[in-house]
């Protein structure tokens, strides 16, 4: 069984090896072998990820190893996978989702300060128009650059060079490298061939039904919306007693225009699944046979119906005026 990540080593590695160990713990019979490769948006390093228009940064190259056998599965952070899949390809598994929140992390001269105190026009690097327009709303007195590359290369232009006063990062990954202490967002999806029986039901038992749900609601409010790297659109979801808070918003690129609103469903998440001939309907691009289909739609109605909420509420004025501003600058 070849696994592969989306990058050659650091987090993408990590993750790829913690899938591999619960897929060992559950198949102890079975062998793995780890296939790194490197994608189009791991190669692309100087331009905001908002600039290249490409939908499939992080997943062409893995995709077409997947077409060709070379892999059987391939262990992506979520957030990196378009809201639609190839036809060929689904997402398997959606593991147990770790912290979904942005971390701050300082220059070391600026240890101990917060955002608002650190001084006038102080450099924020992020790679997301999502955390910029944020944050720009709320912190007038910052100034925001685009940064790439991976969690070490990103830290080290923090750390050695004197450009960023503090860059924004997600949670999840500096927990999952150990660095706390610094301190899909935080879930990760297995991805593989939508008709390899097989590999779905080897990898299914991976589902973690509450961050399934979660995430299907999630991506169903992007997909409706047509959210992408080129806007700024966030989405935020609580499972709490029976009940499915899903919480979305836009901004405009600057932060100063925005809409948000929260809106709730039950479901239950216990529900025991019973065959039927949906059973390998995709929801969003994923695959989850063994998860109740009525919680499942009920998950992506949610989705569509905030996404739609918004629309009428005058979501995509503001959204299409963030894609021209970032398309002219």
């Amino acid at each position: 069984m070849s696994v592969s990540g989306d990058a050659t080593a650091g987090l993408a590695r990590i993750q790829a090896d913690s899938v591999v160990a619960m897929l060992k713990d559950l198949y102890p019979g079975l062998q793995f072998e780890m296939v790194a490769m490197s994608t189009t948006g791991d190669k692309i390093l100087d331009t905001a990820l908002s600039k290249i228009g490409e939908k499939s940064l992080f997943t062409k190259e893995l995709e077409y190893a997947l077409e060709k056998n070379e892999v059987d599965l391939v262990v992506h952070s979520l957030k990196d996978l378009p809201t639609v899949l190839p036809p060929a390809f689904t997402i398997g598994a959606v593991c147990k989702r770790e912290s979904p929140y942005d971390a701050v992390i300082f220059h070391p001269k600026y240890a101990g300060q917060t955002l608002g105190t650190l001084p006038e026009k102080s450099v924020i690097g992020t790679s997301s128009l999502r955390r910029a327009a944020q944050l720009q709303r709320k912190f007038p007195h910052l100034e925001f650059k685009s940064i790439r590359g991976n969690l070490n290369t990103r830290l080290r232009k923090l750390d050695e060079q004197q450009e960023f006063s503090a860059i924004i990062l997600a949670a999840a990954g500096l927990q999952r490298m150990g660095w706390q202490s610094r301190v899909g967002q935080g879930a990760l999806g297995v991805e593989v061939r939508a008709k390899d029986q097989e590999v779905l039901d080897l990898v299914r038992v991976l589902h973690d039904p509450e961050t399934l749900l979660r995430c299907i609601a999630e991506r169903a409010f992007l997909r409706h919306l047509e959210g992408g790297c080129s806007v700024p659109v966030a989405v935020h979801t609580v499972l709490k007693d029976g009940q499915l808070y899903l919480t979305g918003g836009v901004w405009s690129l600057d932060g100063s225009d925005s809409l948000k609103e929260t809106m709730q469903t039950t479901i239950n998440v216990l529900a025991q699944h019973e065959d039927g001939p949906e059973d390998d309907v995709q929801r969003v691009g994923i695959t989850a046979r063994n998860i109740s289909q009525g919680a499942q739609m009920a998950a992506e109605n949610l989705g569509i119906s905030l996404a739609n909420l918004l629309l009428n509420k005058g979501a995509k004025k503001i959204l299409d005026v963030a894609r021209q501003l970032n398309d002219a600058h």
